[in-house]
């Protein structure tokens, strides 16, 4: 729970059995994940995120039962540059932003990716961004899934719409196209977390964090599934670790998708549409929420990019071949 007046911010969160062992910074880091490690680190050092109302060191190794709370002044969060990038906006308000993403733009800045992301594009559209957390943003999507996004302007509007995501209201809409054919739709219902050899992927493991998919067929194929894919929870490449687990991986997807497989037959056509698709069949179509200051539901969508048309025209090519 949590509120924000004025320039303070007010938070608080129980740590769960699972943090038992883990230093004060990294729970800090999981129960107030929109905010940076860094700053975390400076509050905690600062006396502003407290411990059961004690202060601690951010390396104090906790038991799984605190309650963690900040109070704490809002200074400038975000300390990137702001750069002009073109972001397409669809919608725009004093509260908040809708941006539909195109591939290959990354959202956050990190090792690899120091400038040229989403929050740099955002910082130059509004430099007010930079006393928000993360600049506003409240979810993400992976570099090459494109799709829609919002970000919150103000700190009324993110809490709200974190809150929302907390509490799963925010609607989020998928639609993807996967290697094989699904006999229906169905349920992923698995934890996920960090691989347990390999640190940039996620995996399903019983440690990992509640997670769950709701998939729909919308069009097979003779060798992929056109699907529709609605998120429950929202964790890191949820949709793509969930698809690869019941053995669906998403077409084009390097880390997950294991080797690539083409349809009996496939016409040279087919088989270039398939291996050319250099990116994971994954677009963010519809996102709902309510708005933070007139509390009505607004909801928008995103037309499928190019390069998924063109993908879809080759597979129903393809079918259309094989039943004439």
């Amino acid at each position: 729970m949590g509120q924000q007046v004025n320039d303070k911010i007010q938070l608080s969160a129980q740590a769960t059995p699972e943090h038992a062992g883990q230093r004060l910074d990294q729970v800090a880091a999981d129960l107030f994940d929109r905010f940076s490690r860094s700053r975390l680190q400076q509050w905690i050092k600062g006396g502003a995120l407290t411990v059961n109302g004690h202060t601690a060191r951010p390396k104090d190794k906790l038991i799984g039962s605190e309650t963690l709370t900040i109070d704490a002044e809002l200074e400038a969060e975000v300390e990137d540059a702001a750069q002009p990038i073109e972001l397409p906006v669809v919608y725009q308000d004093d509260d908040l932003l809708v941006i539909n993403k195109p591939a290959g733009l990354v959202v956050h800045p990190a090792a690899g990716h120091q400038d040229g992301t989403l929050l740099n594009g955002l910082l130059h559209h509004d430099p007010g961004l930079n006393s928000l957390p993360r600049a506003g943003i409240v979810h993400r999507l992976d570099r090459d899934t494109t799709g829609l996004m919002v970000v919150a302007r103000t700190l009324e509007a993110h809490t709200s719409l974190v809150a929302q995501l907390q509490d799963k209201s925010l609607y989020r809409e998928y639609e993807a196209v996967t290697v094989g054919v699904m006999t229906s739709g169905g349920v992923v219902d698995a934890p996920i977390g960090r691989h347990p050899q390999d640190r940039k992927r996620q995996a399903v493991i019983d440690t990992g964090k509640h997670a769950v998919t709701h998939y729909r067929v919308i069009q097979r194929f003779r060798g992929n599934t056109h699907v529709r894919v609605q998120l429950e929870t929202g964790r890191t490449h949820q949709i793509r670790v969930h698809m690869a687990h019941i053995r669906y991986p998403l077409v084009g997807d390097s880390a997950y998708g294991g080797r690539l497989k083409l349809p009996a037959g496939a016409s040279p056509a087919l088989r270039e549409a398939l291996q050319g698709f250099r990116r994971q069949a994954l677009h963010a179509r519809k996102l709902g929420l309510v708005h933070p200051t007139s509390g009505e539901y607004m909801e928008f969508e995103s037309p499928l990019p190019d390069d998924f048309t063109a993908l879809l025209a080759h597979l129903h090519a393809d079918l259309a071949d094989s039943t004439a």
